[in-house]
């Protein structure tokens, strides 16, 4: 069992967590029933200019010429932001941790990926000339082929969404174009199963729909900083994202947060601060960037859509012997946070249910839409989704209740799961059966009496012999990284040099168990 260090902060704990019928007072309650809760919205700042986006027209085109002669006439016009003001105009978010290629323009530059696509950036006095001046604008583009669905993107001869990723597909450690599991032999066990049903399932993207729309305001302090008051929901994500788009040091920034209009994962992306910074850096005065609800819905990241095949052996007897899982992670244009959704994947399979033979391939693909982000358990809840309706129908198949055919396959404490971990405090039997009394749904007194602490290890913590896939490594692999550091000055500069020859690869040392270990956050086998 899971202990907890209670000693620790003990003055501060309160374990007492019965709190259903009671009328506990949300800490922030007060506040939101008088209108009186602070956002960052609130903040009128004196001189304060607007900021406004163009953003294209089309979902894929080249960037033939930007006219902004009369827009930079227009009145009430400060200053018009193209990405070549932009010190280091692309990024992504995951580059922060070492994890993924920078490959998202602030301001599009040469090419648009996604309709939407911001261009430039307008100061205004006002929003309303912002706005106009926004209408005078000329763009010349010339579209270009565009993919919109994950499978077609994968092919070959699909157009190329982003140039960083030729393939459409996010390349995790400079190697693989997917995220993958193998335990047992999925194949073998399919072959020799009762019933075998296989099923597409397809999730489509969700606006999150937040009260308030994504937005900051960005001030220069008299010490040389700048006061930030956004509405993220990952602040020291944003400092630094901010600090690397704009190639300064975090500690020129202070970011104040504080209540968020709703988020729910599409307020992590720092949208809105960069340019707003950037504003506040050319003209001396304050700037407030925020979405339009327009924007927010359409050009605002969605959760990304998600397909998924699965394919299941099961026996008469209810018990599933294999599950083949292919799955599909729309990014739209550019990474954002997909790459991760595309593990969180991986790591979920293939459910909370013993079976012994998994097949997983998880993809991260690149088509011509809004880039995704996080939501509510993304990477997950889509699984979860197709999971759950599957076994549905596989208990429909054999002639089994739904409730009694999870007590039957769940997870109980000392299984192997996939990923070669023991598992432990489960509690899937116990759930099902106290939502079966709840209900008032029937099952038999033998799943009634059955517990997720009994039956399990055994047989069922074995870890069976797994083909290994034939796949021919090109280059090294390498742990994905991309540097953080601030970019040198023109004088400070150095030619290149000769990069030093690569060393070997130390030679990995065998775990206790035999069992390679499976990173939950990169996917990496650890040894």
């Amino acid at each position: 069992m899971l202990e907890l260090r209670k000693d620790i902060f003990a003055d501060e704990r309160d374990d007492n967590l019965n709190e259903i019928g009671k009328g506990t007072q949300r800490q922030d309650m007060l506040g939101h029933v008088t209108g009186t809760s602070s956002y960052f919205n609130d903040h009128k700042l004196q001189g304060m200019l607007h900021l406004k986006v163009v953003r294209s027209t089309h979902s894929h085109a080249r960037i033939r010429r930007i006219d902004t002669a009369d827009a930079e006439r227009s009145a009430g016009v400060r200053r018009i932001i193209r990405g070549s003001d932009v010190p280091r105009n692309l990024n992504t978010l995951l580059s922060l941790i070492n994890f993924g290629k920078d490959d998202e323009p602030s301001l599009a530059v040469d090419k648009v990926r996604y309709k939407g696509e911001p261009i430039l950036a307008i100061v205004a006095d006002s929003e309303r000339e912002a706005f106009e001046a926004i209408a005078k604008v000329r763009i010349d583009y010339e579209p270009l082929p565009t993919v919109f669905d994950v499978e077609d993107a994968l092919k070959a001869g699909a157009p190329v969404v982003n140039d960083t990723y030729p393939k459409n597909a996010f390349i995790y450690h400079d190697t693989y174009d997917h995220q993958k599991l193998r335990f047992g032999d999925a194949d073998a066990a399919l072959a020799t199963a009762d019933h075998v049903l296989e099923q597409r399932y397809q999730m489509s993207p969700i606006e999150h729909a937040p009260t308030e729309t994504n937005g900051s305001i960005a001030a220069p302090d008299t010490n040389g900083r700048y006061v930030v008051y956004t509405s993220t929901q990952a602040l020291f994500f944003s400092v630094d994202t901010c600090a690397k788009i704009l190639d300064v040091p975090s500690n020129t920034f202070h970011f104040i947060g504080g209540t968020v209009g709703g988020g729910f994962g599409g307020k992590v992306d720092t949208l809105t601060e960069p340019l707003c910074i950037l504003g506040a850096m050319l003209t001396g005065r304050p700037v407030r960037y925020v979405f339009g609800r327009e924007e927010e819905m359409q050009y605002g990241p969605p959760r990304g859509a998600e397909r998924i095949y699965i394919k299941d052996g099961v026996m008469r007897d209810g018990r599933v012997v294999a599950r083949k899982i292919r799955a599909y992670f729309d990014s739209g244009a550019y990474t954002r946070l997909s790459s991760y959704a595309a593990v969180k994947c991986a790591a979920h399979l293939p459910g909370p249910y013993t079976i012994p033979n998994v097949y997983g391939d998880v993809y991260c693909v690149f088509t011509n839409r809004t880039p995704a982000t996080a939501m509510r358990g993304f990477g997950v809840t889509a699984m979860d989704f197709a999971i759950e309706c599957h076994m549905d129908k596989l208990a429909n198949l054999v002639g089994m209740d739904p409730m009694e055919f999870r007590i039957l396959n769940a997870y109980r404490d000392g299984d192997m799961k996939a990923h070669r971990r023991e598992a432990k405090n489960t509690a899937l039997i116990e759930c099902v059966q106290v939502a079966a009394e709840k209900a008032k749904w029937p099952i038999r007194d033998e799943f009634k009496r059955a517990s997720s602490r009994k039956d399990g290890g055994g047989s069922r913590a074995a870890i069976p012999r797994t083909p290994a896939d034939i796949h021919v490594r090109t280059t090294a692999p390498a742990q994905q990284r991309t540097s953080y550091d601030r970019l040198p000055t023109a004088a400070s500069r150095e030619p290149p040099r000769e990069p030093p020859p690569p060393a070997p690869p130390p030679r990995p040392t065998s775990p206790s168990h035999g069992a390679a270990r499976f990173s939950s956050v990169f996917g990496t086998r650890r040894r």
